[in-house]
């Protein structure tokens, strides 16, 4: 069993050698070549330095740049004249016109007023002629008498379009004022009573209240 594996190892061993001196050389030859690049580089570039410099000694080679042509300047545009100062000219300044005194006013007689007539003619005939009454004779409503029609007078109701265009409230404040005969402005509906006598509808008011 020894021996095997010794000739194994043997047989391995004697191979290894073969694969690293491929390797090796391999290695050496891209060494070689790299070197002879570099050289070879290194060598050109020498020359070419050598053949521009000859070049440059003999004058042959030309600047790439070349100066910028100068530059023209721009003339300036002509300023024009500024125009001659205006004199200036004298204000006369006019006198103030006087006001025109006014005319004298004329002395004229003031005519004395006429003696005032006191006689009782001329009283009479002086006074306004009195405005026609129109006060309704407020007792032909139903419930209103004498001296109800004259509380309502003293309180300033005098007709019957008045009483028919009471308010509510109007009419309650109207009650309030009547005294002892407070209530009877609803009691006996003086307001619808007002309202046929103030058209005229006698018709009307004796078919609700009866006959006048």
């Amino acid at each position: 069993m020894n021996d095997t594996a010794w000739q194994t190892g043997g047989a391995l061993y004697d191979g290894a050698p073969v694969w690293l001196t491929l390797s090796f050389v391999l290695i050496g030859v891209g060494i070689l070549a790299a070197l002879f690049v570099l050289a070879w580089g290194t060598r050109l570039a020498k020359r070419r330095q050598q053949a521009r410099q000859q070049l440059e000694a003999r004058g042959e080679v030309h600047q790439s740049s070349e100066p910028a042509p100068p530059v023209r300047p721009v003339a300036a545009p002509p300023v024009a004249p500024s125009p001659p100062p205006i004199a200036d000219t004298p204000v006369v300044a006019t006198a103030p016109q006087p006001d025109p005194e006014p005319a004298p006013l004329a002395d004229e007689p003031i005519a004395a007023a006429a003696p005032l007539d006191a006689s009782p003619a001329a009283l009479a005939a002086s006074d306004p002629a009195p405005a026609p009454s129109s006060a309704d004779d407020l007792t032909r409503m139903k419930g209103v008498g004498p001296k109800l029609a004259e509380r309502l007078n003293a309180l300033g109701v005098t007709s019957f379009a008045r009483i028919a265009a009471l308010s509510p409230a109007e009419a309650e404040a109207l009650d309030a004022q009547l005294g002892t005969f407070q209530g009877r402005i609803h009691r006996d509906r003086w307001i619808e009573q007002a309202g046929f006598l103030a058209r005229g509808d006698q018709a009307g008011y004796e078919a609700v209240f009866g006959k006048l």
